[in-house]
């Protein structure tokens, strides 16, 4: 399983990207269970998968590689939990729509926050592919942007904006494996999911569901990111994320035939441009430097 660790960055951004895609579709294969016990279940099973990958990765250091990852892994954690439930309650409070919009920004705010923070120059052609991405997103779904409400739309930004401060972290401390970051978010979740659900008890279909998307869809996807991330700049992995926004309706429309209206494939085929144009720009860049 450390094969993992040697994986070009980029590569596991994007697979990443493929695994958390699978989220709406497999929400919508709940029958009963409201959203305080998906999101308890799904952390539950997302974080004995963790467990499990890291003590298959460092046997018998997996404590001492948690303990290690200090401040930045609780940090990385809190951040992680709070753009979860962002997540839930935007959702409630305002569009879809406008949820989809607010967090594909970033995009945004990786690239700025690499900039400001860690001083990762953005190239020409990297933000070329951010301005046609951006162009993309809002020709897939601004046509479906409501007003919502502003407070939902305030707390969605959360979304987003944790994601980049998580990554920011996993940039600043490459030395670090910050994978035990997503143990302490996974573990405050279940906490939270716990208090906020009236019971926990779900049908086993539910339950079902609940493990596929905490092990496959959730804990694979972030793994991934995570490792991903450490060798991949800010701005990429904004970028190479969007494949998530692209994917996410294609599934749905393959396996419950829920057909998108037209804006969505001609929007999706510009971040589609976009996402290739990186991909083949960083592929010459690995090149170059093996040379």
């Amino acid at each position: 399983m450390k094969l993992i660790y040697k994986i070009p960055g980029f590569l596991l951004i994007i697979t990443g990207a493929f695994f958390l895609s699978w989220g709406g579709l497999l929400v919508r294969e709940f029958d009963n269970a409201d959203i305080w016990q998906i999101l308890f279940w799904r952390a539950f099973f997302f974080t004995i998968t963790l467990i499990i990958f890291l003590f298959s990765i460092y046997k018998k250091e997996a404590v001492s590689v948690i303990k290690k990852s200090g401040l930045p892994g609780v940090l990385g954690g809190f951040a992680m939990s709070l753009g979860f439930i962002a997540y839930i309650v935007s959702m409630t409070q305002t569009t879809v729509a406008n949820v989809l919009f607010i967090i594909s920004t970033q995009t945004i705010w990786l690239a700025i926050f690499g900039y400001l923070f860690l001083k990762e120059k953005i190239s020409i052609k990297a933000l070329f592919s951010i301005i046609l991405a951006m162009i993309g997103i809002v020709v897939m779904i601004g046509g479906s942007l409501g007003t919502g409400s502003l407070f939902g739309n305030l707390v969605a930004l959360f979304i987003p904006i944790n994601f980049a401060f998580l990554i920011l972290l996993i940039r600043k401390f490459v030395t670090l494996d910050l994978v035990p970051a997503l143990f302490y978010g996974g573990t405050i979740i279940v906490v939270v999911g716990f208090f906020m659900s009236k019971t926990i008890v779900i049908t086993p279909h539910d339950l079902l569901i609940s493990f596929i998307l905490g092990t496959f869809q959730h804990a694979f996807g972030f793994i991934c990111i995570v490792i991903g991330a450490r060798s991949t700049p800010a701005a990429t992995v904004g970028l190479l994320m969007l494949s998530e926004t692209l994917l996410g309706p294609f599934w749905v429309w393959l396996f419950l035939n829920e057909i998108p209206p037209i804006s969505v494939f001609i929007g999706g085929s510009i971040i589609m441009a976009a996402v290739i144009f990186k991909i083949l720009e960083q592929k010459r860049s690995d090149v170059s430097k093996s040379i």
